[in-house]
């Protein structure tokens, strides 16, 4: 095992770089500058014709497997999970306060990547006779590059499908079983558990699982917000300090303190962006994917993109990261969700530990949900549908071994998949920015933004 690690954290080392932090970022700046900083000044624009629409008919007219709503859900499903708890107190509890600066940063040209990837996932779709849908980012890399370019395409899909059994599997069924492991459920008994509930909804393809997360996702998500909103309040004297740390060690060092064991500022921009990554997973491509079966046009759909890593880091991460900060427990040298449970459990004594535990494992369930549905299609792509049976069985069996493995070892094994996987796909979205740019556009001259 011990070479294993050692190649991994020095692949790692080399994945999350200074050149690929500055494709990443780049990637994301570009975008937003090709675009007319779109994100920012059409986010009204943005919020009406994404969730202000989602109780309207007249998306249903548009191709596709399922609503808009059911697909954000299904994609926040696999953005609001651990990262926006276990993710986020790791990037502090690493970075210090300042990562949460550089999680903003990423998540701000994020709104653009992820529009790209949304728009450009139903754009570059296939719909099938029977109504299949099948989209993402092997697909906006083979038709928007051309056929030349359908090697990069098969990259991503493999190295997709080996990510989701990291970032979508084993760190979820971790952090579960790290979390109900402190009520003495031993974690294999987690990973079983894990592997049941899973395998009962995965099984009956993306049309449950988009009815599934509809359902979960936002009643998970507004009871953490209101959860982590009263913390801040009870504690609301701390909120202008817990900032200016935020923002003074977004650029100077930390001393270590108490168990805090102090934070370089490259550190601070590394696990930002990499947590920020994890939370909200713009630049992975995976979302495209799930965003490929709305009922929906490119652009419209590209605002939902927005509207998911703005409610995910923007809101979510920062909730937890507020609830860390003004609790004072990063002292304390913890990291992870019990991190976040010591800063709930300190806040709201009582129901503040249940909050986090209730929050993590159905975050966890939703996001596996999900990027099971991202793998198999990955290699659906590759190997064609008898590769989809085979593919839940094995996410199925990484559940079990993810709940029962170290933790320190699947994080940084999920870090250096989701760099991997994301190359093809910052390439492909540098490469296609003028079609995005043109589809946006056309979409803003047509009398359905008016709508």
């Amino acid at each position: 095992m011990n070479p294993i690690l050692a190649f991994n954290s020095w692949l790692n080392g080399i994945v999350w770089g200074p050149p690929f932090m500055v494709l990443l970022m780049g990637t994301g700046l570009y975008l937003t500058i090709r675009m007319g900083f779109f994100q920012f000044l059409k986010f009204g624009l943005s919020w009406k014709q994404s969730f202000g629409r989602m109780f309207k008919k007249a998306e249903e007219k548009e191709g596709g497997a399922i609503s808009s709503f059911q697909a954000v859900s299904s994609a926040m499903a696999a953005t609001i999970g651990v990262g926006n708890i276990a993710g986020v107190s790791t990037a502090i509890a690493l970075g210090g306060p300042g990562a949460v600066f550089w999680m903003w940063m990423s998540a701000l040209v994020g709104m653009a990547t992820k529009f790209g990837e949304a728009s450009l996932g139903v754009k570059y779709r296939n719909i099938e006779p029977d109504g299949e849908v099948n989209g993402g980012v092997m697909f906006y890399i083979e038709k928007g590059l051309g056929p030349g370019w359908k090697w990069l395409a098969v990259v991503y899909a493999l190295l997709a499908g080996l990510a989701a059994l990291g970032i979508g599997n084993m760190v979820q069924a971790n952090t579960m079983a790290a979390s109900l492991g402190q009520f003495g459920v031993p974690p294999v008994v987690t990973g079983i558990g894990a592997l049941i509930l899973v395998g009962l909804v995965i099984l009956g393809g993306i049309k449950r699982i988009g009815q599934t997360a509809e359902k979960i996702v936002p009643f998970m998500a507004i009871v953490y917000i209101i959860g982590s909103l009263v913390v801040i309040f009870m504690n609301i004297g701390m909120v202008g300090s817990a900032f200016g740390q935020i923002f003074y060690y977004a650029f100077n060092p930390i001393a270590a303190t108490g168990g805090f064991a102090g934070s370089a500022v490259a550190a601070s921009i590394r696990f930002g962006i990499a947590r920020g990554i994890f939370s909200n997973e713009a630049g992975l491509g995976a979302a495209s994917i799930v965003h490929a079966q709305a009922k929906n046009s490119p652009t419209r759909q590209g605002m939902w993109g927005i509207m998911e890593v703005f409610i995910d880091t923007i809101i979510v991460c920062t909730m937890t990261a507020l609830v860390i900060l003004v609790t004072g427990v990063l002292e304390t040298g913890d990291t992870g969700a019990v991190l976040a449970s010591a800063a709930f459990t300190k806040g709201l004594p009582g129901p503040g530990g249940a909050i986090v535990l209730i929050g993590l494992v159905l975050f966890s369930y939703t996001t596996m949900l999900t990027w099971s549905f991202y793998g198999e299609k990955s290699w659906e792509y590759i190997f064609g549908k008898k590769v989809v049976t085979p593919y839940r069985i094995l996410f199925l069996i990484f559940l079990v071994i993810g709940a029962v493995g170290g933790l320190e070892f699947v994080w940084d094994l999920a870090d250096t998949m989701n760099g991997l996987m994301a190359a093809p796909n910052l390439i492909a979205l540098l490469v296609l920015a003028g079609v995005m740019v043109k589809e946006k556009n056309a979409y803003m001259d047509s009398p359905e933004s008016k709508e």
